[in-house]
């Protein structure tokens, strides 16, 4: 009875939108059928003016199974019902596979798969990050390191921003897509890369487990891996990127990562956004911190001293010749008391 009650609420409210939906769904014809059909969002935002810059709540996935699913006047686009009352929608991989960004520039063993130069690009151009039929989940939600922000760090470009999490926490795909990278990647570790329909492709690094392989088709709230500390990492975190055409700009345009909220439906992203200084918020108190330990850790790798290991030497030896103690030798090179002294090798005494 429930189950029935349910299917008529959701009967009432698409027929109430149904003259709306005539607007932007595309009927197929007889030679048309059997193909996927596009919607055109242009005319559908015309139609139905949106609140394009109010945030949107990261999407609760139901933990209820489904228990019936129903038919919309596009057949590729069903309502899924679940066992707590609760429906969403859900696109077909077929609907889905109709548009080219998922044909264009596919490289499946490159991070930047375009090769395309930044003056090929217009100044700004606008980006619906989701429209009435797609999802947002927050990757994963908690507070930005302030020393994992966009931008450049110790020489290099940190191109994404890092979130501390667990080793073995879900961490989420941010809108439907495409998995275009599932592999071991050097300094990202174990990586995924999922390409959007808006054609903003999303970063996962450092998972110390993968859920899904290329060519996956994922929905916005799918686990697609684990938090971990693979690749280049000194501790368990998410490195999370955001890029268009190849190009890397601060996640943090998108996504309030502490409230977990996508900041906007609609994202108008500029060039100058590419440029590894442009971050959303510039903090100084952070830029002063970060500055004071890097010259921590450059003095700390400036007092540092090695020693070469000799025949006859020991632990005990080599401590007292260096002012130190066998327990602090064992703490700086991961050894213990009984560990076998190879001649020759180097280890570090201060």
């Amino acid at each position: 009875m429930a189950q029935n009650r349910m299917k008529k609420v959701v009967l009432m409210y698409l027929a109430s939108i149904a003259v709306v939906a005539t607007a932007w769904l595309a009927f197929p014809t007889e030679s048309s059928a059997n193909r996927p059909v596009r919607i055109d969002t242009v005319r559908t935002h015309l139609v139905v003016p949106r609140p394009a810059l109010e945030p949107l709540k990261s999407l609760i996935t139901s933990p209820s199974d489904p228990i019936d699913t129903l038919d919309t006047a596009n057949e590729h686009i069903k309502v899924v019902l679940h066992a707590d009352q609760t429906w969403h929608y859900y696109k077909t991989p077929g609907f889905q596979q109709t548009t080219g960004v998922f044909d264009e520039h596919w490289n499946e063993s490159a991070t930047n798969p375009y090769g395309i130069e930044q003056s090929e690009l217009p100044n700004e151009w606008s980006i619906w990050l989701v429209d009435s039929l797609d999802q947002y989940h927050c990757p994963f939600q908690g507070s930005v390191y302030y020393r994992g922000k966009f931008g450049p760090r110790r020489g290099r470009r940190h191109q994404g921003v890092d979130i501390p999490l667990k080793v073995g926490d879900p961490v989420y795909a941010t809108f439907t897509g495409k998995v275009r990278v599932s592999k071991y990647w050097g300094a990202f570790g174990n990586l995924v890369v999922i390409r959007h329909e808006n054609g903003l492709e999303t970063f996962y690094a450092h998972l110390s487990k993968r859920n899904v392989e290329v060519g996956d088709w994922v929905n916005a709230g799918d686990v697609i891996g684990l938090g971990g500390s693979t690749g280049r990492s000194t501790g368990p975190h998410l490195h999370y990127e955001t890029r268009y055409k190849g190009f890397a700009f601060d996640p943090q345009w998108l996504i309030d990562f502490e409230k977990g909220i996508l900041r906007h439906r609609l994202f108008v992203l500029k060039k100058k956004y590419f440029n590894i200084y442009s971050n959303y918020e510039q903090d100084f108190e952070d830029e002063i911190k970060n500055d004071e330990d890097d010259k921590k850790e450059d003095a700390e790798k400036a007092a540092m001293k090695y020693y070469v290991i000799k025949s006859g030497d020991t632990l005990g030896r080599i401590a007292i010749n260096n002012g130190t103690t066998v327990n602090a030798l064992c703490r700086l090179n991961g050894i213990t008391p009984k560990t076998t002294l190879k001649i020759g090798r180097k280890i570090r005494v201060r």
